[in-house]
C-alpha cells in the first residue's frame, strides 16, 4: 500500500537529526517536511554555509520552525567524534536519518585511510549511529533510517575486506554499489542487535529511486554547474522525479507506523518513481553472515562497539 505525505504524523516534541541537508536535495526536504509538522530537525553536515543557506530556506518558508545546526564531516572520523560531542546538547533524539553520501567520485583516500565512499556512504554514519544511540535510546522511541539505493542490486560483494587495504583496481560505480549494500547490511544488522539488546530504538532504511538531485554531478566532477557538468546534472533533474518526491521514501520510514528492518522505496515501475511503499531488497542484503561480517569489519575500523 502507497503512502502519502498526509499521512505524517505530528512531530511537536520530536527532534530528529538528518545528515545531508543541501537546499533542494533529499535530505532538506525531509527536514522541511519534519518541520512543517512541528517537528525540530538538526541540520547535519561538513559546509557551515550550505548548512546556514539550508535554514535560512526553511525559514523562508516556515518562519516559525525549530532548526538547529550541526557540523560534520562524515569522511572524518575525528569530524564525527567531536560531531556526537556536541550533540549531546541537543537532548533526547527520535530519530536519526542517515541522508549524506557520495556517488561515484574519482579515487581518494580520507585523512583515515579508508576510500572516500565507503567512508562518507558507511563508515562515518556507523558512527555516528554508535555515538548518537544514547540519546536515541533516551527517546524511549528511537528510530535509525538508512538511506540506499536500488544500486545494491549491482554490488559484486560486500565490502568486508580491510578498509584501510586497496584491493586492486578502482571502479568508482562498483564501489558505489557496495556502498549501498553495505547501507543495508548495517540496517538489518543493527535492527537484530538492537532487538537482542532490548533498545527501544528502530533501525529502517529507504531508498529514492532516481531522484533529479546534483549527486551524480557532483560525484564526477566535484559540482554541479559549470561545463559538462551543468549538462549532466540538468539531465538528472530532467529523468529523475522531483527530490521532493524522492524524500518520500525517507520520510515514510522515519514516521510511519513500521516495524524495524522495514525498507521503503518508491512504488513506480523498477522503483524509479512514485509514492513509497515497503519494498524488497537483493537476496545479498539479507545475508546474515555478510551483516554480521561487515559489522565485525566497522567496529575495528572506527574503534566502537554498540548497541
Amino acid at each position: 500500500m502507497s503512502w502519502r505525505l498526509t499521512e505524517l504524523p505530528d512531530q511537536t516534541d520530536r527532534t530528529t537529526l538528518v545528515t545531508g541537508c543541501t537546499v533542494g536535495g533529499l535530505g532538506f526536504h525531509v527536514a522541511l517536511e519534519l518541520a512543517r509538522r512541528g517537528g525540530r530537525v538538526v541540520l547535519a553536515g561538513r559546509s557551515v554555509d550550505r548548512l546556514a543557506g539550508a535554514e535560512a530556506a526553511i525559514h523562508d518558508e516556515l518562519p516559525d520552525a525549530a532548526v538547529d545546526r550541526l557540523v560534520v564531516d562524515l569522511a572524518d572520523l575525528t569530524s564525527v567524534r567531536l560531531a556526537a560531542t556536541e550533540a549531546g546538547r541537543l537532548g533526547p533524539l527520535h530519530a536519526l536519518v542517515n541522508n549524506a553520501g557520495v556517488m561515484a567520485t574519482p579515487y581518494a583516500r580520507t585523512v583515515d585511510g579508508f576510500e572516500q565512499q565507503l567512508a562518507t556512504n558507511h563508515l562515518g554514519p556507523f558512527l555516528l549511529t554508535g555515538l548518537l544511540l544514547p540519546q536515541l535510546v533516551e527517546s524511549g522511541d528511537g528510530r535509525v533510517v538508512t538511506v540506499s539505493s536500488q544500486m545494491h542490486r549491482v554490488a559484486r560483494a560486500a565490502p568486508l575486506g580491510d578498509p584501510r587495504h586497496s584491493g586492486g583496481r578502482y571502479s568508482r560505480w562498483p564501489a558505489y554499489a557496495a556502498t549501498k549494500l553495505a547501507n543495508l547490511l548495517f540496517t538489518f544488522e543493527l535492527e537484530r542487535r538492537l532487538r537482542v539488546a532490548d533498545r527501544p530504538v528502530k533501525a529502517l532504511a529507504a531508498h529514492p529511486g532516481y531522484s533529479g538531485t546534483h549527486l551524480v554531478a557532483n560525484g564526477r566532477f566535484g559540482r554541479s554547474s559549470g561545463g559538462v557538468a551543468s549538462i549532466v546534472d540538468a539531465a538528472s533533474r530532467a529523468i529523475g522525479q522531483a527530490p521532493a518526491m524522492g524524500a518520500l521514501p525517507v520520510l515514510m520510514a522515519t514516521t510511519a507506523d513500521l516495524p524495524g528492518g522495514t525498507y521503503c522505496g518508491p512504488g513506480g515501475p523498477g522503483e524509479m518513481r512514485g509514492l513509497p511503499r515497503v519494498v524488497g531488497t537483493s537476496r545479498q542484503a539479507r545475508d546474515e553472515h555478510d551483516q554480521r561480517a561487515l559489522w565485525e569489519v566497522s567496529e575495528r575500523a572506527v574503534g566502537i562497539t554498540y548497541p
